[in-house]
Parts: structure tokens; sequence; C-alpha cells
């Protein structure tokens, strides 16, 4: 089931945009949620369920508010515990991985002569630094997607949840 759970991650992670996928990979975050899941005593099929909970926060699927209520439903934990799990999870995944996209964030920033429909587009997102990281093929060819790609996002949660537990 790892080897599937792991190949499921790959190909979603081809769909994000180049600087997130190095700052996920920047960390063994599967092998890490797995050590925080045997710490809290939770069985291999809860940690798998802990494990696909984290990467849909990591790939943007899920708001990291969600997290604490989607660890205590879908893993099976009472809140405090989900909480603890969800304290432990930020400080060892996101935090490292979160710090290590915004230093490649600012040292592209230093690369790049901004210029005003840059900042005019980073206004208008809202504030989505996601404005200024480069696209991989897949989420640059807008105009000519076909069927058989998709975007992050694009896809039910539930649809994804599904795929990655079967």
């Amino acid at each position: 089931m790892r080897e599937k759970l792991e190949k499921i991650i790959k190909e979603e992670m081809t769909f994000l945009p180049k600087e997130v996928q190095e700052a996920i990979n920047s960390l063994d975050w599967a092998r890490v949620a797995e050590e925080i899941g045997k710490k809290f005593l939770l069985t291999e099929n809860e940690i798998s369920n802990f494990q696909v909970e984290t990467l849909l926060v990591l790939i943007g699927l899920e708001e990291g508010e969600a997290y604490v209520r989607n660890i205590e439903n879908e893993v099976g934990t009472s809140k405090e515990e989900a909480e603890k799990i969800a304290e432990e999870a930020e400080q060892k995944i996101f935090t490292p991985i979160y710090g290590f996209l915004t230093e490649n964030i600012k040292k592209n920033l230093k690369n790049k002569n901004l210029n005003w429909e840059q900042t005019l587009n980073f206004i208008l997102s809202g504030g989505d630094y996601s404005t200024f990281l480069g696209r991989t093929d897949a989420t640059n060819k807008s105009s000519a997607t076909n069927e058989n790609q998709k975007v992050v996002g694009a896809s039910n949660i539930l649809d994804m949840k599904n795929k990655l537990l079967e």
C-alpha cells in the first residue's frame, strides 16, 4: 500500500509549481508523518490516513484550518490528540517546508526585475505569492489543456482521498 501511496503522491505533485514541488521535496515529510503517527501509537491504516490529510494540506487541496478536524475525523482520534498531532506536524513538517519555500521565493525575487504588472497581479490576487512562482508544463498550457490534464484543486477532495486510500 505504501508504494501505491507514494506513486499517487508523485503523480499529484507534478501538477504543482516547480518551487512548491521543490519545497515539499526538501523534506521527507511522509517519513516524518509516519514517525509522528508511531509516536502517537497510530495503526498503519491510521498513519496512512494522517499522511493523506497532510498531503492534502501540502498541495493546497485542503485548508490548514480544517487539518485538526480532518485528523480527528479521518484518523479517528480525540480532538485533544488530533491537536497534539497537528501541532507536531506543524513544527516538523509545515514550518520547515514553508521556510524553504519562503527562502526560494526571496531568492527568485532578488534575481528578477519586478514590474508594475506583477505588482498589480499580486494585489489583485489578494496577496497570493503563487503569482510570482513559475508554473510547470501542466499548469502553463491553459490554452492547450485537454481532457487528460488536470490542475490541482480541480478534483473533488473526496475523490482525491479515495484515490489515495484505495
